[in-house]
């Protein structure tokens, strides 16, 4: 599976609508690509609270359609990242979406833990109840949203149920961003499960961001890496690896909890 990660630059100047057509062009530059996989929040910036509100869209606006159209014109399988959604009843969340390649959406996630304590994704968002894993033409993806990547458990349901891969979008800041590698290395090798670990760049909301995205075998070794620049981060991950891993070095099957 050839996987293209677009570690995105934040700007906060930048209109809304310019920042999705922007978008929109990078993902037409990895129409080579079979998984193409996108950050969190990337049209509403992940501390930009104020934002959240007034871009906030439906599952069925013009955001979701846009990105359908994009899915379907480079022929990818399409992680969208998330994006604030916004509820009949007016509550708003955290949501990742998934298309296949045809345009369709396959998936939808809604942020389970949600950071900030008492601040931040909490006192905005409600919070998500149910694991996704998409079942899609390139492979079972395993969802999980920044936060969740400091929650061992919800990557071993994710194993559990299936997963070829995890995927986790994130807007992680810079100021821990060891940790981010540290989690995305140890989340993958304690399942045996490659994972594609894409951050932002720039600044959102003051809080600058750590990029230092990362692709990820089932060994835990990096296929690929960035730094703090946008850029698109490529690697192929090979499942028949994944499957010979498991089998030489069988340690999940001495899971006893």
């Amino acid at each position: 599976m050839k996987v293209a990660a677009v570690q995105y630059r934040f700007d906060e100047s930048e209109p809304f609508d310019s920042g999705v057509q922007r978008m929109l062009g990078l993902v037409a530059e990895c129409a080579d690509a079979d998984l193409v996989v996108l950050p969190e929040l990337w049209p509403n910036g992940g501390f930009t609270y104020d934002r959240w509100e007034p871009t906030a869209q439906p599952l069925d606006g013009p955001l979701v359609t846009e990105l359908q159209a994009a899915a379907s014109s480079a022929g990818v399988v399409l992680h969208a990242g998330s994006f604030i959604e916004r509820h009949d009843n007016g509550s708003l969340t955290n949501t990742a979406v998934v298309f296949d390649a045809d345009g369709s959406l396959n998936a939808v996630y809604r942020k389970i833990h949600l950071f900030g304590f008492t601040e931040g994704e909490p006192k905005y968002l409600a919070a998500g109840d149910d694991l996704v894993v998409a079942q899609t033409s390139v492979g079972r993806l395993g969802i999980a949203t920044c936060y969740d990547l400091r929650f061992p458990e919800m990557f071993r349901k994710l194993l559990d149920a299936g997963s070829d891969v995890f995927v986790v979008p994130a807007a992680w800041p810079k100021a821990r961003v060891e940790h981010w590698t540290v989690l995305s290395r140890a989340r993958a090798v304690e399942n045996q499960t490659p994972l594609v670990a894409l951050n932002t760049v720039g600044t959102h909301g003051g809080t600058p961001m750590g990029g230092q995205s990362l692709i990820v075998d089932a060994k835990g070794g990096v296929l690929a890496d960035a730094a703090e620049e946008e850029t698109i981060l490529r690697a192929t991950i090979d499942n028949a690896h994944t499957t010979a891993w498991r089998e030489r070095f069988p340690a999940l099957g001495d899971r006893r909890l």
